[in-house]
């Protein structure tokens, strides 16, 4: 049986976390020299694009329960990496900030992921790997449409 045959047994949902806890892995192993965890360096990545994001959202966005997403971030504000400020319009929320030591273990961390990726792709043709960042990016999109119907 060829790849491609073995591939069509396979379910998405489940090769996808396949591809996923093995590229944490590796990922993870990169950050410990930062220190960080790879849910940490999600929120710092979230939050250098999107600042003010509030708990509930870096939760939803990690895959990760409310409490669970307050613990990591409690553990990054005991590093003084992120900050929490009352929402404007919302009294319950608060909103994260990374502060400029955050910002500046995030930009130290990034390109040891970036390259960390690079390696694992490295054996992939470009149109392969523009190709598979394009089905990504498309299933996420699906996803969330999904979540709002």
């Amino acid at each position: 049986m060829s790849h491609s045959e073995k591939a069509d047994y396979g379910v998405v949902s489940f090769l996808a976390r396949h591809v996923w806890l093995g590229m944490r892995a590796a990922i993870e192993d990169e950050l410990t020299e930062f220190g960080l965890t790879v849910p940490q360096f999600a929120t710092l990545l979230m939050l250098d694009h999107a600042p003010g994001m509030s708990i509930a959202e870096v939760a939803r966005a990690c895959g990760t329960t409310r409490q669970a997403a307050n613990e990591m971030v409690a553990g990054l504000q005991a590093h003084d990496l992120v900050t929490r400020s009352p929402h404007p319009t919302d009294r319950r929320a608060q909103q994260l900030h990374t502060t400029e030591a955050g910002r500046e273990l995030f930009h130290k961390a990034l390109p040891a992921v970036r390259r960390r990726e690079e390696e694992l792709e490295a054996g992939l043709s470009p149109q392969l790997r523009s190709a598979g960042r394009e089905w990504m990016l498309a299933m996420a999109a699906a996803c969330v449409m999904q979540e709002k119907d």
